[in-house]
């Protein structure tokens, strides 16, 4: 995965990334989220219903994101995570502070 998807909701922007979230593909969508944090969409959800696989820049990336939106008073919510995601989420007790919601709608739902 190097591409990913984007939609600007109006209230928070959603990115999709595809694939393998890894030491490859998390470098341009974490660029991403600072790039929009920094122009002021401060809400990004990230959708991972087409993501098959993720390690820990993937995490990394999702953390890093995290704290450059929190810093800005908005935040970073994951939705639709598959089953490997969900495994490694909840190994690294990161499932406490990435929260997953079921979908995008639920996770932007209070924007």
């Amino acid at each position: 995965m190097t591409n990913f998807e984007e939609a600007d909701q109006g209230a928070f922007v959603v990115l999709a990334p595809e694939g393998k979230f890894n030491l490859v593909s998390a470098p341009p969508l974490k660029a991403r989220i600072d790039d929009l944090v920094a122009g002021g969409k401060a809400h990004i959800v990230v959708d991972l219903h087409a993501v098959d696989f993720i390690d820990s820049s993937g995490l990394g990336a999702l953390i890093a994101g995290l704290k450059a939106a929190r810093q800005q008073a908005g935040d970073l919510r994951i939705a639709a995570p598959g089953e490997q995601v969900r495994a490694v989420l909840k190994l690294t007790n990161l499932d406490r502070i990435l929260v997953p919601f079921a979908t995008v709608d639920e996770a932007g739902h209070d924007w």
